[in-house]
């Protein structure tokens, strides 16, 4: 991190070690903390000071607001590097997208990429705080839950180029319906300065003249010996939404002006179809970080591409915050994964109950809870079958996939 000096950090209960001037990183996890560092008390971190100073951070603090700290402390950092910033945002493949960037730009330019979903009022800040002084480029995922928190993440990261992936019936209990996550969506556009770039979808309006807008359509897309051309570059996987995410990539990245290498294998983040093997021949797509209608239906899709032959087992878990319409998107998705030629359905959770009444002429099963989800897959999952694991986060359906891959804590 681009060293700060202590007279520098956010209010609060500072106590830096004996001879420390300046903290060179930032954790609010004390396991993480190295030599340097300066440990953030966010929720009951507090308790987790003495561990911290013993893994040698240079200070701890126990702040006054803990996100107002760090949103302080990101844009602190962010004013003191030269780095170009780009934020992406989406209804869905805002993490895949970022992966994706990431291993197109890091042949050429020196780049920080969000890890996992960091996205939040916590993790957009954790990332502006791995800034050297010599990075050229900071690749930002920024997750709403409501109006205004794109705006807000936007103000400390200060992105000159925003990437919107698409836009669909997410998070709707907040922002009501789709046109609501598309306003949004639009406050990362809002937020660019004049001369910056925003990559849009075709039909996203965009109202600005002193921005320059890019529209990616559906990606014209090759899959051959098991990678898909796209744009000049040979893309280490198959999966239809990963085009489609790559488009938006390619995109950004030739904003950045940085060339697009020949070839480039990336390493996606976990849960967002993963493929593992199972026995007999099997296949486990494990894509259970998240779950909307539009992503559950790339997902179905997914698991019909990967098949080959195989019998396809869907376990599909609840999907959240879809509001009052959320029985008829669960009953939707239950169709789609008959017309895909799904032959086993595995419903997980109270509201996923009403993907059977979508799922017309094809063997499906409902469990209330996580725990009775494990027995249903237990008793369906057959050696040598394709299976889709998927569902909102609250579910925890990783459970699932790690019991059929046979992970062990």
């Amino acid at each position: 991190m681009i060293p700060l000096a202590l007279a520098d950090l956010p209010p609060g209960r500072l106590e830096p070690t004996p001879g420390a001037e300046r903290v060179t990183g930032v954790k609010i996890d004390s396991r993480l903390v190295e030599p340097g560092d300066l440990f953030v008390a966010v929720g009951r971190g507090a308790e987790f000071l003495d561990d911290a100073r013993a893994r040698g951070a240079a200070a701890t603090l126990v702040p006054d607001d803990a996100f107002a700290a760090m949103a302080a402390l990101g844009a602190a950092v962010r004013d003191r590097s030269e780095a170009r910033v780009v934020g992406i945002t989406g209804s869905m493949g805002k993490t895949g997208t970022k992966d994706i960037l990431a291993a197109l730009c890091r042949p050429s330019a020196r780049t920080v990429a969000a890890e996992a979903s960091f996205n939040n009022e916590l993790g957009v800040p954790l990332t502006l705080c791995r800034l050297e002084t010599d990075t050229e480029v900071c690749i930002l995922e920024l997750a709403m839950r409501g109006f205004g928190q794109i705006a807000e993440l936007c103000a400390i990261a200060r992105p000159e180029i925003g990437a919107i992936t698409n836009i669909g019936p997410v998070h709707l209990e907040l922002v009501g319906d789709v046109e609501g996550v598309r306003r949004a969506k639009a406050e990362l556009v809002e937020a660019l300065p004049p001369g910056g770039t925003a990559v849009v979808p075709e039909d996203f309006p965009v109202d600005r003249e002193d921005i320059e807008v890019v529209r990616v359509g559906a990606p014209d897309a090759v899959v051959e010996d098991g990678r898909t051309l796209l744009g000049g570059v040979s893309f280490g996987f198959t999966a239809r939404q990963h085009a489609a995410n790559a488009a938006v990539a390619l995109a950004v990245l030739d904003a950045l002006g940085l060339p697009p290498p020949a070839r480039v294998d990336v390493p996606f983040s976990r849960w967002r179809g993963e493929e593992l093997p199972l026995p007999g021949g099997g296949l486990l797509v494990n894509d259970c970080y998240n779950a909307n209608p539009v992503s559950m239906r790339a997902a179905l899709r997914l698991l019909a591409d990967r098949a080959d032959g195989r019998r396809r087992v869907a376990i599909l878990g609840d999907m959240a915050e879809l509001g009052v319409d959320g029985p008829r998107y669960h009953r939707e998705v239950g169709a789609a994964a008959a017309a895909l030629g799904v032959d086993v359905l595995v419903a997980i959770g109270p509201l996923a109950r009403g993907y059977l009444d979508g799922a017309v002429g094809m063997e499906a099963r409902w469990a209330p809870s996580l725990a009775n989800g494990l027995a249903a897959a237990r008793e369906v999952v057959e050696p040598g079958d394709c299976v889709l694991v998927k569902a909102s986060r609250a579910m925890g359906l990783e459970a699932v996939a790690d019991m059929l891959a046979g992970v062990t804590a």
